[in-house]
């Protein structure tokens, strides 16, 4: 039995309706429908009386009720005295983020030097989502404004770097503009690998006068850079951290002239401490030194 089905019905429970306890779980209400009937057969009994009008509790689900409020306020008693002895932090993350992630994590450390990190590397999407359900205590998002039942605060900004193969005529400039790449192809990242992050190159480029024909998208970011290595003509933008964990010496990284630059966030669950917040915001915004790769 897991906890989860047990929230999930305690949330059907007290708003008597499937959808507005789906609206309160951030979930599709086919997910909670599926956790209820999983229940009920694993128990044994049906909790809930469904009719195309109203929704009620048996007398098996409101002796069910009791025991499911009791378990879940246990459980977190007991993730409140494992993070007493142990603190905890579970973070979100995509690639492209190490630097930031090792700087944060120090700085965690300078507060509460006997804490344990969780990381999560998880698609943009998902990383919300675990979020929501609590699975995590904050997620790193780049491009992200906003997200529901979600609290995004901005923490940092990476410059736009153009990167093209070694064998480009720009490849050895110390910056690169429209008029250096204009003649190649603009080949990003696929929008489903991280629609925020795509979404949010894609305007920065556009508000600053970059109106460039884009090619076909490419597949993951190393596949990007395996891509581009091998077309002299075609280039990708990438934000900064993403640019310092490039290995490929195919490549290389020009910063934009004039710079662009996007948005990266620390995105929690709204009920978390403002101090914690905060912190987690000090912690991985940018080093008072320009990060340049």
């Amino acid at each position: 039995m897991e906890l989860r089905a047990l929230r999930y019905f305690v949330a059907v429970a007290d708003e008597l309706h499937f959808g507005r306890a789906a609206e309160r779980l951030h979930v599709a209400q086919p997910a909670v429908s599926q956790q209820i009937a999983r229940l009920e057969r694993e128990l044994g009994v049906r909790l809930l009386d469904r009719s195309p009008r109203r929704v009620r509790l048996t007398a098996a689900g409101q002796r069910v009720l009791e025991a499911a409020r009791g378990t879940l306020a246990a459980a977190g008693q007991v993730q409140i005295a494992a993070q007493q002895v142990v603190p905890l932090v579970r973070i979100g993350t995509a690639p492209g983020m190490t630097a930031r992630l090792e700087r944060g994590i120090d700085a965690f450390r300078e507060r509460a030097p006997e804490f344990d990190v969780v990381l999560a590397d998880l698609p943009v999407e998902a990383r919300l989502n675990a979020l929501r359900q609590g699975d995590l205590d904050l997620a790193l998002t780049r491009g992200v404004r906003s997200a529901p039942g979600l609290e995004v605060l901005p923490a940092w900004t990476e410059r736009l770097y153009a990167v093209v193969s070694r064998r480009h005529p720009a490849a050895d400039r110390g910056a690169v503009g429209r008029t250096e790449l204009a003649g190649g192809t603009l080949r990003l990242p696929a929008r489903e690998h991280d629609p925020p992050l795509h979404d949010a190159v894609a305007l920065a480029l556009s508000e600053t006068g970059w109106h460039l024909a884009a090619g076909r998208p490419t597949g993951t970011l190393q596949e990007t850079i395996v891509e581009v290595g091998s077309e002299p003509r075609s280039w990708t933008v990438l934000p900064a951290d993403q640019v310092a964990e490039i290995r490929s010496t195919r490549v290389r990284a020009i910063p934009l002239e004039p710079a662009i630059t996007i948005d990266g966030s620390v995105v929690v669950a709204p009920d978390t401490a403002n101090s914690a917040a905060e912190c987690a915001v000090a912690a991985f915004r940018d080093e008072a030194a320009s990060h340049r790769p």
